[in-house]
């Protein structure tokens, strides 16, 4: 009985909605004009989101751009000063009454003594339809640790336990903020692919991250947030083409004021014998490198990435605000 009030204060990362007789609407959650603030900080400002059934949305920002406070209002932990959220059409506010939502959250927190396996069938017993146990430690991979003191587990291992809570009602809509944070490129890659098996089921996944590669091989549609509005939406593809131009990296013998004053060069930085060029056009600046440096080795071009989107849509939002 103690293990379950303890755990009970980790149950509002676990909220639960009513579900409709016509089953998932194509719009899962909704606001609109949403605000709310902190004292004299903005933390949402007029914002407008729609998450639809069946897609992993991916929410990227700087900190302090308004994410968390986003997740914490649509699951009801959150009051908005003003505007609207509904979550399958409801008040998120009603709350328990039918699981339909599952989070994993960075402040997540459950006994130290209780086993993997209590952990998953006592928060299993919140939902009217969980999981089968097996296919919970299944699909967290946790199959093999399920006997194990929560107390006992890597800090990976962990991870996986709090994902296996999340997901172990079964729920329609799944909001994960930064679930791999901390793991290795292994078990980083493991998660991606326990999350696509959830989308591959129809679930519905609100996905906060800072590791950008992880948004782009995941999310169907990515929101980038900055001081509590939307500065871009799109697919993956959508953003990474708002950031114009290209990379050069190569080897060279020339000195970095000189590759820095030719024509086309929009920066340069020095990356121990290598240099990295950012350019409109690359094939002009190419060409110019050759002809100074006969010696130029390594060459490489490559095109705007996810980070290079990002950095450059915070960076003219920034310089925006700051002119407004």
């Amino acid at each position: 009985m103690r293990a379950r009030e303890q755990t009970m204060s980790t149950a509002t990362a676990i909220v639960e909605m009513p579900r409709s007789a016509a089953g998932a609407a194509a719009t899962v959650a909704r606001t609109r004009k949403l605000k709310k603030s902190y004292e004299n900080v903005v933390a949402l400002h007029d914002l407008n989101l729609d998450i639809r059934a069946g897609e992993l949305l991916a929410l990227l920002g700087p900190n302090g751009a308004g994410k968390t406070t986003l997740v914490r209002t649509l699951l009801g932990m959150a009051q908005p000063d003003s505007g609207s959220v509904s979550v399958f059409g409801g008040d998120p506010h009603l709350g328990l009454l039918q699981g339909r939502l599952g989070a994993m959250l960075q402040v997540g927190r459950v006994p130290e003594t209780l086993k993997v396996r209590e952990h998953i069938d006592l928060f299993s017993s919140y939902y009217p339809a969980p999981l089968p146990m097996a296919e919970t430690l299944e699909i967290a991979g946790l199959a093999e640790i399920q006997d194990r003191p929560y107390g006992e587990l890597s800090g990976g291992q962990k991870q996986r336990v709090l994902f296996g809570i999340a997901i172990c009602g079964n729920p329609d809509l799944l909001f994960l903020d930064e679930p791999t944070v901390g793991l290795d490129v292994e078990a980083r890659r493991l998660m991606w692919s326990q999350i696509r098996t959830l989308i591959a089921r129809g679930k519905t996944v609100l996905l906060t991250t800072h590791y950008l590669n992880e948004a782009d091989a995941l999310a169907d549609r990515i929101l980038v947030l900055d001081k509590g509005a939307i500065i871009a939406e799109g697919t993956p593809a959508e953003i990474k083409a708002r950031a114009m131009g290209k990379q050069i990296r190569c080897t060279s013998q020339l000195a970095l004021d000189e590759v820095r004053q030719i024509p086309g060069v929009l920066s340069v930085k020095a990356d121990r014998n290598a240099f990295d060029i950012q350019v409109n056009a690359a094939e002009p600046v190419v060409r110019e490198l050759l002809e100074r440096d006969r010696w130029l080795a390594d060459l490489e071009v490559i095109n705007a990435g996810l980070e290079e989107a990002f950095l450059a849509l915070t960076q003219n939002h920034n310089a925006e605000s700051k002119e407004n």
